[in-house]
């Protein structure tokens, strides 16, 4: 075993390369041996890939005869003669558990030591895992990788989101010999550089949630301000001027009112910022010069937005689902209809109120069910079965659509109320006519970029095209 690592693969790469590169050669995955150490879920998931495609894998434990079940194909030897057998050695044992490899440095001298350790907080050690593992074994040389890929992802599948390997180490040599490992197991690789960046690597898996901090806080904050102006408005108002006690409201009827407020408002929020950049091409006259940063973490969270945006309309629809069942509901029909029978009185059937509230109703479904469609479409799993023009498609011109009917939407639900006095309570409007100023300039701005003397300008921007001057204003604004 340790001749076919070890021999013939020393290529044209220089004296180090035996030693720090056995993958880097034109050598076929069948005749190169990969040594693991760790039985655990991540090991055993990353030596099944391994297998699968093609390489063979050698275990290294302390209990060689009775390390539980591992990959059909895999060998099982100790640690010493598994470091010995190959050349490229994963490491995928908790750092506490590193302390056996100072034991084997003379047999692990000029092999490629990968660490896929993580940590379960941040800080917990005065040095990264890999720096750490580097000085235990000074002859090796380490490379960080595969600490942002989960065993569950290697077991299942991989998505979009986990099919790129960060990898950094001071070996130039060992890094290829990663990279093209990585490679042929269906990843990409990003070069984070030296070992100095092992630390940023292993705080990165430890992130909660880091591309929907801004869109969870702007839904946060958008339901804190309308459910307290909504709670001023109604509630607070009534107990006020009217002596109601109407607090019950607070729980079904208060956030059916902000959940699509907050839902249409969000919404918007995902196709403002393309619309924001749209304009500064053409503005710019050039596609080339980088937008500023806020406007490139608005536009990098929009899916974000967009699904929060879904969450709170389901929340809407599932609350006036129950509407018909609620006590208070109820209690009104049936006092409505006692007091017409008392009086002997009878209803006239309004064929515009039918008219309005069924046009309300449609647009509402229609709107929800194109909403749907947008969710779906995000998921990996469905976008990465459409082709480009299909996404852009389903995720820009249906997008506009659905914003378009759920503004509409909205905009029957106010009717003619915002004719009536009684509609400002202590002066100030409603929430759904404040939720319909974002949407309304998103829209109206869209229309503004289809025009035919905008959209070609903008078109050609996109192209490549740049208006006369633009190049020097950039290389001006670059200039130190």
């Amino acid at each position: 075993m340790t001749t076919e690592a070890a021999n013939g693969n020393a290529g044209d790469n220089g004296p180090d390369s035996v030693a720090l590169c056995p993958l880097a050669a034109e050598v076929s995955p069948e005749r190169v041996l990969l040594c693991i150490y760790g039985t655990g879920d991540m090991g055993r998931s990353l030596g099944q890939r391994l297998l699968q495609t093609g390489y063979r894998v050698v275990y290294g434990s302390r209990r060689p005869h009775s390390c539980g079940p591992l990959p059909q194909g895999a060998q099982v030897l100790s640690h010493a003669a598994a470091a010995q057998s190959a050349d490229l050695v994963i490491v995928c044992v908790h750092r506490q558990h590193y302390d056996f490899l100072e034991t084997l440095a003379p047999q692990l001298k000029g092999k490629v030591l990968v660490d896929v350790s993580n940590n379960r907080k941040k800080n917990l050690y005065p040095e990264a895992n890999a720096e750490y593992l580097q000085r235990l074994v000074p002859g090796a040389s380490v490379v960080k990788a595969f600490n942002t890929v989960s065993a569950w992802a290697l077991q299942n599948g991989l998505t979009d989101a986990n099919r790129m390997v960060y990898l950094c180490g001071d070996g130039a040599e060992a890094k290829q010999a990663v990279a093209e490992m990585a490679t042929k197991l269906g990843l990409g690789v990003l070069d984070r550089g030296s070992l100095s960046a092992a630390r940023e690597l292993e705080d990165f898996p430890l992130q909660l949630f880091p591309e929907w901090r801004l869109p969870l806080r702007l839904a946060v904050g958008l339901t804190a301000f309308f459910y307290f102006y909504m709670l001023t408005r109604d509630v607070i108002y009534a107990y006020v001027e009217q002596g109601k006690d109407i607090s019950f409201r607070l729980v079904v009827s208060m956030a059916n009112k902000v959940f699509p407020i907050v839902s249409l408002t969000m919404l918007s929020l995902c196709y403002l910022p393309g619309i924001l950049a749209a304009f500064l091409q053409l503005y710019r006259g050039t596609k080339f010069r980088r937008f500023p940063d806020w406007l490139d973490r608005w536009m990098l969270c929009r899916k974000q937005l967009g699904l929060l945006a879904l969450c709170f309309a389901f929340l809407h629809v599932l609350y006036t689902l129950i509407i018909p069942i609620r006590y208070y509901v109820r209690y009104k029909v049936k006092d409505a209809t006692v007091v017409l029978i008392r009086e002997n009185k009878t209803t006239v059937f309004d064929t515009t109120v039918a008219w309005y509230t069924d046009s309300y109703l449609s647009i509402g479904i229609l709107g929800f069910g194109m909403y749907v469609l947008l969710g779906i479409t995000s998921l990996p799993a469905v976008s990465n079965a459409l082709s480009w023009r299909e996404f852009s498609f389903i995720q820009s011109k249906l997008g506009y659509l659905t914003l378009l009917f759920c503004t509409s939407h909205t905009y029957l639900y106010g009717w003619n109320r915002f004719l009536r006095p009684s509609t400002y309570k202590w002066w100030t409007p409603p929430g759904y006519m404040l939720c319909l100023a974002v949407p309304s300039v998103v829209l109206l701005l869209k229309l503004l970029l289809l025009l035919p003397c905008v959209d070609h300008r903008l078109t050609r921007i996109r192209q490549g095209w740049e208006r006369p001057g633009t190049k020097e204003e950039s290389e001006k604004l670059l200039m130190p």
